[in-house]
Formats: C-alpha cells, sequence, structure tokens
C-alpha cells in the first residue's frame, strides 16, 4: 500500500562519536530555548520593563529544568502511565523522545510561579515574554518528532501523506501530522504573538500576551488532533474528541479568563531602565 508515497526513514541521530550521540531531538530544544532566550532579553530591555535581562537569563537554568522534569513526567502520567510502571527504567531516557507538551507546560508554570515570588517580580509581566517565545521551541519540537517518526497522523490519502512503517506507523500513509503542528502551534502562534506584541504592544496590558498563547495553543492543538492519530482512549471519548483536546480545553478557558482580565485593567506603568554602571550583583 506504499505507491509513490515518502517512506519515513530519517536517522534521529545527527552524529555519533563513539558511545555519544548527538540527537536532532535533544538539538531541537537546545536551539528553542537558546533562540527563546535571546529573543527575551531583547525584549526585556524595551518598555515597559515589567522585567529585565538579566532576570530572563537567570530564568534560564529553571526553564530548562521545568521543560525536561514537566514534559517526561506528562507523557509518563498523562499518556502511557501502565507502560513505565512496568518498565521504570526507560522513564529517564528522554533522549530517545517522549515528552508531552501539557506536562512541560505545567512544569514551566510552576518555575515561573516560583521564580517570579523568589525574586518579586510581575508575574504576568514575566509570563507573557516566556509565552511570546515558547512557539520557538514547540515548532523546532514537533520537527524533532517528525524526524523521529513519533506522533504520527492518521491514515490518508493525501499526496503528501508518509509511511512511518520503520517507527510503528505500519505499511500506510498517514498525514504527517507533525509538519501541520510545527506550523500552526510554532510558526503561525508565533507570528500571531508577535504581531501582537510589536503591533499591538500586549506587553503594556500584563496577561494579554500570555492568555493569547494559552488559548492560541489550545485551538492549534484542537485543529492538529483531528490529523494526528489519538494515542491512548481512542474511541472512548465523547463526540470523538481525543486526550490531546481535552487537556487543552483548561488551556483555552484560562487563556480567555486572562484575555478579558487584561483588557479591563489598565495599562502598564512603564519601569525606569536599570542602571547596570556598578554592575550586576545578583
Amino acid at each position: 500500500m506504499g505507491g509513490d508515497y515518502y517512506v519515513h526513514n530519517i536517522d534521529p541521530i545527527l552524529f555519533q562519536i563513539g558511545p555519544i550521540a548527538i540527537r536532532w531531538y535533544a538539538l531541537s530544544y537546545i536551539a528553542g530555548i537558546l533562540i527563546g532566550w535571546r529573543y527575551a532579553m531583547t525584549l526585556a530591555a524595551k518598555a515597559p520593563r515589567l522585567v529585565t535581562p538579566e532576570d530572563i537569563d537567570a530564568f534560564m537554568v529553571w526553564a530548562v529544568v521545568g521543560i525536561i522534569l514537566g514534559g517526561r513526567l506528562g507523557q509518563v502520567i498523562f499518556y502511557h502511565p501502565g507502560y513505565y510502571l512496568d518498565n521504570p527504567s526507560e522513564i529517564l531516557q528522554i533522549w530517545k523522545g517522549g515528552m508531552a507538551f501539557h506536562g512541560g507546560l505545567l512544569g514551566v508554570i510552576v518555575a515561573m510561579l516560583l521564580f517570579c515570588h523568589n525574586r518579586k517580580l510581575s508575574l504576568f509581566g514575566f509570563t507573557d515574554l516566556i509565552a511570546l517565545v515558547a512557539p520557538i521551541g514547540i515548532g523546532l519540537g514537533r520537527i524533532a518528532n517528525f524526524i523521529n517518526g513519533e506522533h504520527w497522523g492518521r491514515v490518508s490519502d493525501v499526496s503528501w501523506a508518509v509511511i512511518f512503517s520503520s517507527t510503528g506507523g505500519g505499511p500506510v500513509q498517514r498525514h504527517p501530522s507533525q509538519l501541520y503542528e510545527a506550523a500552526m502551534e510554532g510558526a503561525l502562534l508565533f507570528l500571531l504573538l508577535a504581531v501582537l506584541v510589536h503591533v499591538g504592544r500586549a506587553l503594556w496590558r500584563p496577561g494579554l500576551t500570555t492568555g493569547t498563547f494559552l488559548m492560541g495553543y489550545a485551538v492549534a492543538r484542537t485543529v492538529g488532533e483531528l490529523f494526528r492519530e489519538p494515542e491512548v482512549l481512542a474511541g472512548t471519548l465523547p463526540f470523538g474528541t481525543t486526550w490531546g483536546q481535552w487537556l487543552s480545553l483548561p488551556m483555552a478557558l484560562y487563556g480567555a479568563y486572562l484575555i478579558y482580565k487584561a483588557m479591563k485593567s489598565p495599562r502598564a506603568t512603564e519601569k525606569p531602565e536599570r542602571d547596570n554602571s556598578a554592575g550586576n550583583t545578583a
């Protein structure tokens, strides 16, 4: 049943030196974090300056820990608890893939709450910057999902369908749903937020960018799930929905609340630029 469809055979390892393997999956996370970090630091230096570039810089380690711990625990708890209970040694093998977005989001939220409380920062002034750059990492992560041949789509006869037989998708052609999600959750969501911030001056209304990100991702994920093969609870949820769509529902509702609250609240007051002439002692 192959026909002229593309057969996925991409090596998930970019190169290997002895026992050390450099995987596309790991590189996508590293690139997403580094690009997002630099972009967020640039924006933090501009008005309304509710947080500083130093704050963003200091959050890097917190973000990495939140993404990795939350993403992996989310995959274990939300999707395959039985499998990992039977194979506990594989829980730590994150280099093989298997990171749940909703778990990673929860991990980063916890990290931001603790970080902002510790440094006495404006919570939504901070989360807005992180939300703005998050689609960069999400988009790269979805491309890495495609390279790994995981989270493939439903069976389809579209001309651009892909056969994921080598990674468990069987000898049938499927939607390359990872690339659809990379476009919607990554590129389009990033473009929407960038326009909102740079044209609509959304950072002056703390929570607006965060709320738009949450709603935007929830919508993109809900649409993407229409093309993605359900991983768990297939056929058991009401109205033909998927687990990914149900996990996205709280994001949409809370995002709508944040947007409403931000638009009803007064604009932020610009903070003066910090004088770093004496050096940073934080």
